[in-house]
Protein backbone atom coordinates (compact mmCIF):
# COMPACT_ATOMS: atom_id res chain seq x y z
CA UNK A 1 0.00 0.00 0.00
CA UNK A 2 1.30 3.33 -0.66
CA UNK A 3 1.28 6.09 1.48
CA UNK A 4 -0.25 9.56 0.60
CA UNK A 5 1.00 13.09 1.33
CA UNK A 6 0.32 13.71 5.03
CA UNK A 7 -0.36 10.24 6.45
CA UNK A 8 0.91 9.96 9.98
CA UNK A 9 3.55 6.46 10.80
CA UNK A 10 5.03 5.66 13.44
CA UNK A 11 8.49 4.47 13.13
CA UNK A 12 10.09 1.88 14.88
CA UNK A 13 13.55 4.32 15.10
CA UNK A 14 12.42 7.76 14.70
CA UNK A 15 8.71 7.72 15.99
CA UNK A 16 6.00 9.34 15.36
CA UNK A 17 6.40 11.25 11.29
CA UNK A 18 4.14 12.78 8.62
CA UNK A 19 4.79 11.74 5.20
CA UNK A 20 5.63 15.55 3.30
CA UNK A 21 6.60 14.00 -0.15
CA UNK A 22 5.92 10.76 -2.59
CA UNK A 23 8.95 10.22 -4.44
CA UNK A 24 9.13 6.93 -7.04
CA UNK A 25 10.88 4.85 -4.53
CA UNK A 26 10.53 6.26 -1.40
CA UNK A 27 8.82 8.64 1.18
CA UNK A 28 10.09 12.26 2.47
CA UNK A 29 9.28 12.18 6.35
CA UNK A 30 9.46 15.10 8.66
CA UNK A 31 10.02 13.39 12.71
CA UNK A 32 10.03 15.20 15.34
CA UNK A 33 13.62 13.85 16.89
CA UNK A 34 15.15 12.80 13.37
CA UNK A 35 13.87 15.83 10.92
CA UNK A 36 13.65 14.80 7.54
CA UNK A 37 14.46 11.24 6.59
CA UNK A 38 13.62 9.68 3.29
CA UNK A 39 12.66 6.17 3.82
CA UNK A 40 12.03 3.34 1.27
CA UNK A 41 8.86 2.44 0.24
CA UNK A 42 10.04 -1.33 1.22
CA UNK A 43 11.09 -0.38 4.66
CA UNK A 44 8.59 -1.82 6.69
CA UNK A 45 9.72 -0.55 9.68
CA UNK A 46 6.98 1.98 10.60
CA UNK A 47 3.00 1.39 10.93
CA UNK A 48 0.28 3.86 9.75
CA UNK A 49 -1.10 5.83 12.18
CA UNK A 50 -3.69 8.27 10.33
CA UNK A 51 -3.67 7.98 6.46
CA UNK A 52 -3.00 11.32 4.78
CA UNK A 53 -6.72 10.98 2.78
CA UNK A 54 -8.19 11.10 6.38
CA UNK A 55 -6.87 13.66 7.52
CA UNK A 56 -7.75 15.72 4.82
CA UNK A 57 -11.40 14.42 4.87
CA UNK A 58 -11.39 15.01 8.18
CA UNK A 59 -10.78 18.20 8.26
CA UNK A 60 -10.90 21.36 5.50
CA UNK A 61 -8.55 23.58 7.91
CA UNK A 62 -5.45 21.28 7.88
CA UNK A 63 -3.55 22.73 4.50
CA UNK A 64 -0.70 19.66 3.82
CA UNK A 65 1.31 22.42 1.74
CA UNK A 66 1.52 25.18 4.57
CA UNK A 67 2.40 22.13 7.02
CA UNK A 68 4.76 21.09 4.81
CA UNK A 69 6.51 24.15 4.42
CA UNK A 70 6.32 25.02 7.59
CA UNK A 71 8.08 21.97 8.55
CA UNK A 72 11.10 22.29 6.15
CA UNK A 73 11.34 26.33 7.61
CA UNK A 74 11.76 25.15 11.34
CA UNK A 75 14.13 22.25 10.19
CA UNK A 76 15.77 24.28 7.55
CA UNK A 77 16.18 27.20 10.60
CA UNK A 78 17.91 24.42 13.14
CA UNK A 79 20.30 22.57 10.52
CA UNK A 80 18.41 19.38 10.78
CA UNK A 81 17.22 18.81 7.47
CA UNK A 82 19.49 16.51 4.82
CA UNK A 83 19.96 18.32 1.94
CA UNK A 84 19.24 16.58 -1.49
CA UNK A 85 22.13 14.47 -2.60
CA UNK A 86 22.51 14.02 -6.09
CA UNK A 87 23.75 10.41 -7.63
CA UNK A 88 26.10 11.01 -10.66
CA UNK A 89 24.41 10.92 -14.07
CA UNK A 90 26.45 7.97 -15.19
CA UNK A 91 24.78 5.59 -12.37
CA UNK A 92 21.29 6.96 -12.48
CA UNK A 93 19.26 3.84 -13.57
CA UNK A 94 21.50 1.41 -13.02
CA UNK A 95 21.92 -1.95 -10.91
CA UNK A 96 24.46 -3.64 -8.54
CA UNK A 97 24.84 -7.22 -8.97
CA UNK A 98 25.61 -9.35 -6.26
CA UNK A 99 27.25 -12.59 -7.70
CA UNK A 100 27.77 -15.57 -5.25
CA UNK A 101 30.93 -17.69 -5.76
CA UNK A 102 28.76 -20.70 -5.85
CA UNK A 103 27.30 -20.49 -9.35
CA UNK A 104 24.50 -22.92 -8.49
CA UNK A 105 23.26 -19.52 -6.35
CA UNK A 106 21.15 -16.62 -8.19
CA UNK A 107 22.48 -13.49 -8.36
CA UNK A 108 21.24 -10.22 -6.16
CA UNK A 109 20.30 -7.54 -8.19
CA UNK A 110 19.88 -4.11 -6.22
CA UNK A 111 18.67 -0.77 -7.95
CA UNK A 112 21.60 2.02 -7.61
CA UNK A 113 19.25 4.37 -7.29
CA UNK A 114 17.95 3.00 -4.25
CA UNK A 115 21.47 1.51 -2.64
CA UNK A 116 22.67 5.46 -2.74
CA UNK A 117 19.34 6.73 -1.06
CA UNK A 118 20.63 3.86 1.60
CA UNK A 119 24.33 5.28 1.57
CA UNK A 120 23.03 8.77 1.83
CA UNK A 121 20.86 7.90 4.95
CA UNK A 122 23.13 6.30 6.81
CA UNK A 123 25.14 9.54 6.12
CA UNK A 124 22.83 11.57 7.65
CA UNK A 125 22.14 9.17 10.56
CA UNK A 126 26.19 9.52 11.13
CA UNK A 127 25.93 13.36 11.19
CA UNK A 128 22.40 13.05 13.61
CA UNK A 129 24.65 10.89 15.70
CA UNK A 130 27.51 13.63 15.97
CA UNK A 131 25.43 16.33 16.94
CA UNK A 132 24.06 14.10 19.80
CA UNK A 133 27.88 13.33 20.91
CA UNK A 134 29.01 16.91 20.42
CA UNK A 135 25.69 18.22 22.35
CA UNK A 136 25.65 15.30 25.19
CA UNK A 137 25.99 17.42 28.73
CA UNK A 138 27.15 13.85 30.38
CA UNK A 139 30.12 13.04 28.25
CA UNK A 140 33.54 14.49 28.71
CA UNK A 141 35.36 16.04 26.42
CA UNK A 142 38.38 12.93 25.92
CA UNK A 143 34.99 10.97 25.31
CA UNK A 144 33.72 12.66 22.75
CA UNK A 145 36.65 13.05 21.05
CA UNK A 146 36.94 9.06 21.13
CA UNK A 147 33.88 8.52 19.72
CA UNK A 148 34.32 11.74 17.00
CA UNK A 149 37.45 9.12 16.25
CA UNK A 150 35.36 6.15 15.35
CA UNK A 151 32.89 7.99 13.36
CA UNK A 152 35.61 9.62 11.16
CA UNK A 153 37.51 5.98 10.49
CA UNK A 154 33.55 4.94 9.55
CA UNK A 155 33.54 7.56 6.67
CA UNK A 156 37.01 6.54 5.87
CA UNK A 157 35.37 3.36 5.04
CA UNK A 158 32.30 4.27 3.48
CA UNK A 159 35.14 6.46 0.93
CA UNK A 160 34.51 3.51 -1.47
CA UNK A 161 31.07 4.87 -2.39
CA UNK A 162 31.98 8.44 -2.92
CA UNK A 163 32.30 7.18 -6.83
CA UNK A 164 28.24 7.45 -6.71
CA UNK A 165 27.79 11.15 -5.73
CA UNK A 166 27.41 13.94 -8.44
CA UNK A 167 29.20 16.45 -6.51
CA UNK A 168 33.04 15.89 -4.73
CA UNK A 169 31.35 18.25 -1.62
CA UNK A 170 29.19 15.59 -1.08
CA UNK A 171 31.74 12.49 -0.60
CA UNK A 172 32.87 10.97 2.53
CA UNK A 173 36.43 11.83 4.27
CA UNK A 174 38.16 9.75 6.23
CA UNK A 175 40.87 10.50 8.29
CA UNK A 176 43.43 10.64 5.13
CA UNK A 177 41.02 13.80 4.09
CA UNK A 178 40.85 15.38 7.61
CA UNK A 179 43.11 18.60 7.80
Amino acid sequence: MDLTKGTIIDHDLYGEGIVAKVNPVSYDVYFAKGGKVEILKSNKEFSIKQSGDAIQESSASIDIEALEKMFVYVLDRFGITPSNIPLANKWSGGKMILQPANTSMQNKEIPIDAFFHKIVMLRDRLRVMEQKINSNAKMSDDEKVDLQQYITRIYGSLTTFNVLFADKDNQFIGTGGAE
